[in-house]
Order: structure tokens, then sequence, then C-alpha cells
């Protein structure tokens, strides 16, 4: 198994943040992938289908995830799944944000000739890099016909996603032409979820980015770092969102020690 991370194309790299890769997975048992917030839709391709609830598809297309989720895949796949930038949802696919939090959609709900075609050319290709070329054209042939402006919800989760501090949220709309109550209508309607929650999600993902890299030296360092009030602080909001605590997360796949 190959598992790697690849930067988009220039031509889609304004709604697409990165590109997960996953190649030639043979498992014999089933293959559990947690689902877990990261502030992202995101479009998610296998080659062979993958159970989420009680959906069974090769193209799923996510909006806002809070709660956690599993994918479930019972045979050899490759997986690629394109991050989208926080206001991209609606923009591409002209659909409410908020009817997809949490609630990840076969693609063929929305556009059923267009992703049946997509499908079939994804399984029909014969290498990674062809399918991650159908994937380009085909989001920018999205982004083509694009007619909303998205520059105030891009700013917006940009400047919330780089720094997601308590005082944040403030600071984005002392820039923003807009009231209160607009922007958390709009921001509600664009991105899925309201600015506070994306605000925390975003606080989580760069917490959980440090727990991965194992880059502290204890939990209250990555609490500190990340502007939790303490350690139990980050561990509540971290089962919050995965529905295990921080060192059971880092114990998935090691056995007990007797």
């Amino acid at each position: 198994m190959k598992v790697e991370y690849r930067i988009p194309n220039n031509l889609i790299k304004d709604v697409v943040q990165k590109i997960l890769v996953i190649e030639d997975c043979l498992i014999t048992t089933p293959f559990l992938l947690p689902l877990y917030a990261n502030g992202s839709p995101t479009l998610l391709f296998q080659t062979i289908k993958g159970d989420i609830d009680t959906n069974s598809n090769h193209l799923t297309l996510f909006g806002q995830t809070v709660s956690p989720k599993t994918l479930t895949l019972k045979d050899n796949f490759t997986l690629i799944a394109y991050f989208f930038r926080p206001f991209s949802l609606s923009t591409l696919f002209s659909i409410s944000a908020r009817e997809l939090t949490d609630n990840p959609i076969n693609l063929d709900l929305i556009e059923p000739s267009r992703a049946t075609e997509l499908t079939e050319q994804l399984l029909n290709a014969q290498s990674t890099d062809e399918m991650l070329l159908i994937f380009d054209s085909y989001i920018f042939d999205l982004l083509r016909k694009v007619k909303t402006d998205t520059e105030i919800m891009k700013f917006a989760t940009d400047k919330i996603a780089r720094n997601p501090h308590n005082a944040i949220l403030q600071e984005v709309r002392n820039n923003l032409p807009l009231t209160e109550r607009t922007f958390q209508r709009k921001f509600k309607e664009q991105i899925g979820v309201s600015p506070s929650l994306f605000r925390r999600v975003c606080q989580f993902n760069a917490a959980f980015a440090q727990l991965q890299q194992r880059d502290y030296r204890s939990l209250t360092d990555i609490a500190f770092n990340n502007n939790y009030t303490d350690q139990s602080h980050y561990i509540n909001t971290f089962k919050e969102f995965t529905n295990i605590t921080p060192k059971a997360y880092l114990n998935l796949g090691n056995p007990p020690k007797n």
C-alpha cells in the first residue's frame, strides 16, 4: 500500500486544498478508515464500493464532517480523495452546504448522468495518474461554470483556518462589509456549519496534526499550543470529534501489552 498527498493542479488550486491517494491496498480483512472533522468538504472515490453508514458508493461527496464516521472497504482498492476549500461546496455543486453537514451522499444524487460518466472513466483508467487527470478535468469543468462570488467566504475561511484562536471570528467580522447576522447566515449556507463550529473544527484539526506528528512532550503542550484552556478541555474536544481519547487514538493498531 502506498499513501501520499499530492499538490493540486494550478487550474483547480483555488478550490482544492490537497489530494490524498492510497494506491493498491491489498487486504485480507475489512479495511476501516476513520473519517474525522477537518474543515474540508471532500469528494471521495474508491475502485470498489465503500460503505459509510447505510450507503455503498464509488463516489461520495462530503460536506462538513462534525460527527466521526467510518469508511469500510472489503476488497483490494485504490482510493482518491479531493479535499476542497471550505467555501467550494456550494460554489461547485450548487447545493446548500448545510444539507451535507454530517450527511455524505452519493454524487449520483446531485448530477446522475455526469456522475455515472465520471465513475466509468475512473474505473476504466489504466493508472492512478490517469484517474487524477480525469478528476482534474471534472473539477475544472465545474469551476468554469461558477457564477457566484465567493471572495468573502474564501477570505473568512482562510483566515479562520490559519489561526483558529478564540478572537478570530471578531477579527474576521471587523474586516467584512456584512452585519453579524448576515455573516452568520451566509456562512452557514455556504460552508455548512456556523462560524463558531468551523473555528472549533479548525482548532481541533491543528491539534490533531500536532498529535499525529508526535510534536509534543505532553497533551498539555498540545492544549496550550492550540488555545485550549487546559488538557481536560482538549481531551473532551478530541472525544467530541472522534469518539475516542487521544491516547486511544495513538494506540490504534497496536496490540495491548500484557
